[in-house]
């Protein structure tokens, strides 16, 4: 393959995995009491705690996941369970508070920036999983760089999706809003209960083993 149809490749897989458009309406409901500076830097510290993820898993992934004795399953698992808690709590309008001051505004734009914004749903274990994948690999430097191009590139997206997202809060309104986030806090039910049972599915099979 070229260079072009590689990066083209690679750019598919991390935009599927990354998911922008499902991480959407879930931002949005996250961040819905916050001011639209708000919403604008959590989306920007959520961008960049998935960078920083990404690549740092894209280089050492495989010599910490040796290391620790971590397998992609047990991320699956543990993302599953983060998942499904945060799904019960949007489903039941747990996660926006009615009124925020400003050093909880913050305070809340830090937390969900890097968990669960950042890890696990930006980069999740299914991009993490791909990052090293490709990343392993790749037999030269070119190929590699373009492993971390694609990754810049598809975050980059992300956050103008994030960003753009922040004017839809607007125009639903506060009714819309609590809507949206029970029927996705019933989507985000499913992916956890998804995410828990492929990543439990290979301990299983050893204890049958």
């Amino acid at each position: 393959m070229d260079q072009f149809t590689t990066l083209l490749l690679y750019l598919t897989s991390f935009f599927t995995l990354m998911n922008p458009i499902g991480t959407m309406p879930v931002f949005l409901s996250m961040t819905n009491e916050l001011s639209k500076r708000e919403r604008r830097a959590t989306a920007t510290k959520a961008v960049l705690t998935s960078a920083f993820a990404l690549i740092l898993f894209a280089f050492l992934g495989k010599y910490l996941f040796d290391f620790f004795g971590i397998s992609v399953a047990g991320l699956k698992v543990v993302g599953g369970i983060l998942f499904f808690i945060i799904g019960y709590d949007m489903l039941n309008a747990r996660i926006s508070r009615l009124k925020l001051t400003k050093k909880e505004a913050t305070q809340y734009a830090d937390d969900i920036s890097i968990t669960p914004l950042g890890i696990p749903m930006i980069a999740g274990p299914g991009a993490i999983t791909n990052a090293i994948v490709l990343m392993g690999d790749s037999q030269d430097v070119t190929s590699k760089l373009l492993v971390i191009l694609s990754i810049l590139i598809v975050l980059l997206i992300v956050w103008m999706v994030l960003v753009g997202a922040a004017g839809i809060t607007k125009f639903m309104g506060e009714r819309g809003n609590k809507i949206m986030m029970k029927l996705m806090g019933l989507i985000v039910m499913v992916i956890a209960v998804e995410f828990f049972f492929s990543g439990l599915t290979p301990y299983i099979q050893a204890i049958i083993k």
